[in-house]
């Protein structure tokens, strides 16, 4: 497997963005989704924001409309857009918590649901994120520092599976690094819904 630090091993289509968030982004951001509930459906904790993701059947049904992004999310969506990042404006966020020694399994975003572009953004503290091309056995792995981004367009959004491994830790740079709680932030833009129409 090759290893990078940032985004030198990347599949093709995807970006890393260094420091898309401040410092104080970060943590008003914490403070916000902290002052909110979180879910505990799954292993880890999450919120949605926009769109009920429904992980049970892989799908946004047509009743899990939540509203408007809060003004606070969207001003990061227009941040993503304006960028250049985004095409579309992201309807859809989830709040992920990873606590040390939790991840994510190999998946790749439900296709049918959402655009072309997955942008996820990280708090906190670094992961290491696995990819696997599907037709074959290449395998790259980022780094994903506290306060980066990831886009996943093309390629990288639908030939390649991504992951977080579960484990404590990371070699960021040759050196071992203990992961601290970590939240990522998904933005994606919802395309189809099942069920009745909205």
């Amino acid at each position: 497997m090759d290893h990078a630090s940032d985004a030198v091993n990347l599949p093709s289509g995807a970006i890393y963005i260094r420091e898309f968030l401040s410092r104080q982004e970060e943590g008003a951001i914490e403070d916000r989704l902290d002052a909110g509930e979180w879910s505990n459906t799954l292993k880890r904790r999450v919120q949605h924001f926009g769109y009920l993701y429904d992980y049970r059947v892989r799908a946004v049904n047509a009743d899990a409309y939540l509203g408007k992004l809060p003004e606070w999310l969207e001003t990061l969506a227009e941040r993503l857009v304006t960028r250049g990042y985004a095409v579309d404006f992201p309807d859809q966020v989830i709040a992920n918590e990873y606590l040390p020694g939790q991840g994510i399994s190999a998946h790749i975003d439900c296709a049918p649901c959402f655009d072309d572009t997955i942008i996820s953004i990280s708090l906190l503290s670094q992961c290491e994120m696995v990819f696997r091309e599907r037709s074959g056995s290449r395998s790259l792995a980022v780094v994903l520092h506290p306060r980066s981004g990831i886009v996943l367009k093309g390629a990288s959004r639908y030939d390649w599976t991504h992951e977080i491994p579960a484990r404590k830790s990371d070699v960021v740079d040759g050196t071992k690094v203990d992961r601290r709680r970590r939240i990522s932030l998904t933005f994606r833009k919802v395309i189809q819904t099942t069920g009745k129409p909205l």
